[in-house]
């Protein structure tokens, strides 16, 4: 009798997992996917040395524990690693009115009207910028917000009050461009439970040693444990890298408020990824693909999915689609294999003269998608019911919570400037 009431609870729970892999991510709770997090297990400055931190390794159920330092011993050779160069600009400007109040612009994404990210970040003289104000019951309409730091002056201006943002249009006195007045008169932005104001280590801290494309407020965090040495030891055992762009918005801090997922929208990110990238991605699809950091991953599946999008519709003209959270789950594309994907977009680069892809994506990764090109993840430990969260969950299954219970009670550093892990997809 004991063990049969053993099997029919097997089968129940098996039943139960089955319902949840059918089912469309929608109609998820957020608050199946929670743990407690104790303030005293979040990171709140890095290491003295980037790649000290401590590394979980997580393959086929078995965790094994380690650092950074010798992440390339639990990484096959000839593998190829991608990952997300973007750079975390000052998003942070404070402006101080005569009467000493302080009004906070937080610049979290050009206008509408530019092209990209790079494209406004290039603007002189003047641009207009979506963004969060701190204290904007103080900003009287009309007042025109000033900065003075030696020769340079900015001026902030308000324009419109959106659902979600505000505009406003910032001038300056001299040929910088947006990206070089941030790094003079802004400051980095650390993510809000990181409850501290920003330190001169924080400039370099916050950043990958590879960071290169302005324009990210938050830090593709798992790239910050790597390297020079690291890449050495990667390469002599023939571990290859490449880079793609994703630039980070303030929605990876947004929090998960609805009751189920489908009332959550996620924030659209810009990406971009050379022809190059792609070619080297298709001929590694038969080899370990690693992504460093869960945009990477985003980036590359989202990837997938416009060649999916591609290789039905077989236009030419216009531009290809962004994509939307929940096409990965809808798209009568989601058969298409990830060669025949890919392969698609390089076509269709070469017929428009191409030699990168840009778009926005707003992919969601949740338990029910299965990946379709990365086979690995390198990447820190995530907030309880946050959308990242539901990522690791997407990929190991059930073994999220054995993983973060392993991570708790090894004293493992959390969140941005903690430690990290290596997880081989399930499935």
């Amino acid at each position: 009798m004991y063990h049969l009431q053993n099997v029919n609870t097997f089968v129940s729970h098996q039943i139960q997992q089955l319902a949840v892999l059918s089912m469309h991510p929608k109609y998820l709770s957020i608050k199946d996917y929670t743990y407690h997090l104790p303030e005293d297990k979040i990171a709140f400055h890095p290491l003295a040395e980037r790649d000290s931190s401590k590394l979980l390794v997580y393959k086929n159920g078995p965790i094994t524990e380690s650092i950074y330092r010798d992440i390339a011993d639990f990484i096959p050779d000839n593998s190829l690693l991608i990952f997300n160069n973007t750079k975390v600009v000052e998003a942070r400007l404070l402006f101080q009115k005569p009467s000493g109040a302080i009004i906070e612009v937080f610049c979290l994404e050009p206008h509408e009207q530019y092209a990209d990210i790079t494209t406004a970040m290039l603007q002189k003289k003047k641009v207009l910028w979506k963004c969060l104000i701190g204290g904007a019951s103080k900003w009287k309409h009309g007042q025109v917000l000033e900065k003075k730091m030696n020769e340079l002056t900015l001026q902030c201006r308000f324009i419109e009050k959106r659902f979600d943002c505000f505009i406003v249009e910032l001038l300056w006195n001299n040929d910088l461009s947006f990206a070089e007045v941030l790094h003079k008169a802004g400051a980095i932005p650390l993510p809000p439970y990181i409850k501290r104001n920003a330190e001169s280590e924080d400039s370099e801290r916050y950043q990958t040693v590879y960071a290169k494309y302005d324009g990210s407020v938050a830090a593709p965090t798992a790239g910050l444990h790597f390297t020079p040495s690291i890449f050495k030891s990667l390469k002599r055992k023939n571990i290859q890298s490449e880079f793609v762009t994703l630039h980070v918005g303030a929605g990876t801090f947004k929090p998960v408020k609805a009751g189920i997922m489908q009332e959550h929208e996620m924030h659209p990110e810009y990406f971009e990824v050379s022809k190059k990238t792609i070619e080297h991605l298709v001929s590694n699809l038969n080899k370990t693909i690693v992504t460093v950091g869960t945009t990477s991953l985003r980036t590359i599946e989202s990837l997938y999915w416009l060649g999916a999008k591609h290789s039905i519709v077989r236009s030419r003209e216009p531009l290809i689609a962004d994509v939307n959270q929940w096409e990965p789950y809808e798209n009568e594309g989601r058969n298409v294999t990830a060669k025949k994907a890919l392969q698609s977009l390089l076509e269709w680069m070469e017929k428009n003269n191409l030699d990168k892809i840009t778009s926005k994506t707003q992919i969601i990764i949740a338990p029910g998608y299965k990946p379709k090109i990365a086979k690995a993840l390198i990447t820190n430990f995530h907030q309880p019911q946050s959308t990242l969260l539901l990522l690791v969950a997407a990929l190991i299954g059930e073994d999220w919570k054995k993983v973060y219970d392993y991570a708790l009670e090894n004293n493992f550093r959390f969140l941005s400037y903690g430690d990290g892990s290596l997880l081989y997809f399930s499935h």
